[in-house]
């Protein structure tokens, strides 16, 4: 039997035959919008309105669901197209953040950065440091894939140990830890635009932050680094046994140049951060506002709407004198080539963003969303499925949905404009279905074979060892995928039994 044919049988070759056959994500909004304007006009005609109490307005208020089928409908799809995807908040928020990563990742310095984290550790914190730096990646989007995996196999194998152990780890920290880290960046200002989006498509006027997962991503980061580890030292490196491959690692040093540029780049990200802290910490800093409500200066419309340029910059200057001192920048020609050469790849994102755009907008002018919510929100209280017991069904739901759609924006622009409001009827936070949805869109990326990366992943195993194949990382992988998913559930259930804030200001129920 070939590996074609091993890949096709069992349920993990029925997973992977059923994903391949599902169309591109773009042409999955194209069919959910055509779903849209067609349940629009049913709705419209033969549906209920539903009441509900505006929190907003202090009253409760009626709502009946438009169709698309009218003239007034039709007009409405070709007259806001263009603004809706302009006025698309993931649009805008992500691109910038991206402008100084991209800087940053350009330049060397995430690399050179990354490299130096790993290779000088006590080789008792190897494994922990390799899975640490896997999760931190993430702060630069995809760079942890080709930079952070490839180096784990590497660190493993000049340590004598087994670098398919090392691959694995590093691949764990990346992708099943995909949204714990030390702090926020791309990814969370993606999926907080498109829950903000979903909550209007509802009528319901909140907003989150960009911070409103940060305390418990930053407790998330050590207790996956541990599991992670653990899930290593006493899984998987015995199952794969001693390595007999013949691979050598070229463990090239550090360049004097690189660690002078390392040296500059920390001195430049500290004066930094010192005069951001100048900016904000004082009661009368610059970027502090009024807050008309409690008549205190808060911070409060700077982390809405200023946070990502700080983002921005926080890589942007660093990288920068990084840059220079290498030589990598020598004019302002190369500072804009390395912005330039990140949003060239984000041309993927501006397609998906376009119909996505269109979709969430449908289900706001239609009212399906809201409607939805409601009855999704009356249904659950009836049934006494609330609370805890919902969240936890939510995590177990997504999980499942994601190995089949891997893509996190994409599975949330879906899902967002239907669980997020429904679970707000029902007091759940905006911030903890969130936060529900990124642990189990995390936890299994590693074992689907859908997965964007995965193939690469693949090329970097039988690098090592020309017999592994697909099953090899799946099996290798799964014991991870499954300790990240209960522990990192179980860690969320203590966050919400004790009512712990999962960010500034971001409760768990409303």
């Amino acid at each position: 039997m070939n590996d074609s044919e091993k890949r096709n049988k069992g349920f993990l070759g029925f997973i992977e035959r059923f994903g391949n056959s599902l169309p591109h994500p773009v042409i999955i909004f194209v069919i959910l919008a055509l779903a849209i304007i067609l349940i629009s006009d049913l709705a419209a005609r033969f549906g209920a309105p539903v009441e509900y109490f505006n929190a907003s307005e202090g009253d409760y208020v009626t709502v009946e669901a438009v169709s698309l089928m009218t003239g007034e409908g039709l007009a409405h799809i070709f007259n806001s197209a263009v603004d809706n995807f302009t006025g698309f908040a993931p649009l805008g928020t992500v691109l910038v953040a991206m402008l100084g990563v991209g800087v940053a990742e350009w330049s060397g310095l995430i690399s050179s950065t990354l490299k130096k984290l790993l290779r000088n550790v006590p080789t008792s914190l190897l494994t922990a440091s390799v899975v640490f730096a896997g999760i931190i990646s993430n702060i630069a989007s995809d760079a942890g894939y080709v930079v952070v995996i490839p180096l784990g196999a590497i660190i493993f194998a000049g340590a004598g140990r087994h670098p398919i152990a090392g691959l694995a780890a590093a691949f764990a920290g990346v992708s099943a830890g995909f949204s714990a880290n030390l702090i926020f960046g791309p990814t969370d200002a993606l999926l907080v635009g498109i829950t903000n989006e979903a909550l209007s498509s509802g009528g319901i006027d909140y907003d989150v932050a960009v911070t409103a997962n940060w305390y418990f991503m930053i407790v998330s980061t050590f207790v996956l680094t541990i599991v992670g580890a653990f899930v290593t030292e006493k899984i998987v490196e015995p199952r794969l046994g001693e390595y007999t491959g013949n691979y050598k690692p070229d463990d090239e040093p550090i360049t004097a140049i690189e660690n002078k540029g390392m040296r500059n780049a920390l001195i430049a990200l500290l004066v930094f951060l010192g005069i951001m802290a100048w900016l904000m910490i004082p009661e009368n800093g610059v970027l502090r506002s009024l807050d008309e409500a409690t008549g205190n200066m808060t911070l409060d419309n700077f982390l809405r709407n200023g946070l990502l340029f700080m983002i921005l910059l926080l890589f942007a200057v660093p990288g920068y004198f990084y840059g220079r001192t290498t030589g990598k920048i020598k004019s302002s020609h190369d500072l804009v080539k390395g912005m330039s050469e990140s949003m060239s790849s984000m041309g993927g994102y501006l397609v998906l963003a376009f119909f996505a755009a269109q979709f969430i907008n449908y289900f706001s002018y239609t009212n399906l969303g809201l409607i939805l919510a409601v009855n999704g929100a009356e249904f659950l209280e009836a049934i006494g499925f609330v609370g805890l017991p919902l969240i936890l069904a939510f995590i177990i739901v997504t999980a499942f949905i994601n190995l089949f759609i891997g893509s996190a924006s994409a599975k949330w622009a879906i899902m967002a404009p239907v669980f997020a409001p429904m679970l707000f009827e029902v007091n759940i936070a905006p911030e903890m279905t969130l936060m529900a949805y990124r642990i189990a869109d995390s936890s299994t990326n590693i074992i689907s074979p859908l997965m964007s990366y995965f193939a690469m992943i693949l090329v970097f195993a039988q690098r090592y060892d020309k017999k592994s194949g697909l099953g090899t990382i799946i099996s290798t992988m799964l014991s991870y995928s499954i300790a990240f998913l209960i522990t990192w559930s179980l860690l969320l259930i203590i966050w919400f039994v004790f009512g712990l804030p999962l960010g500034p200001g971001a409760e768990i129920t409303l």
